[in-house]
């Protein structure tokens, strides 16, 4: 969550040969530019998956869906 309340959702790639990921330390650097209060972090790396209107729209690392027990869904109703 932002310090004006706004919350922020990202997603960081696994490592791979087109993204390098972040590490923890690399994440909490980038996100204080951003003033960010509180943050959570789920599972990363190969697990990484960001869907948009039902379809993956970021570079999976292991280049498929894994099985995770971690998601946010954010849906929206007209």
């Amino acid at each position: 969550m932002l310090k004006n309340g706004n919350i922020l959702f990202f997603v960081i790639d696994g490592r791979s040969k087109n993204s390098k990921g972040f590490t923890l330390e690399e994440l909490a650097n980038y996100l204080s530019q951003y003033e960010v209060k509180s943050a959570l972090n789920l599972d990363g790396g190969g697990s990484t998956s960001l869907y948009f209107n039902g379809k993956i729209v970021n570079e999976i690392s292991d280049q498929k869906e894994r099985k995770v027990s971690n998601i946010i869904i954010v849906t929206h109703k007209d």
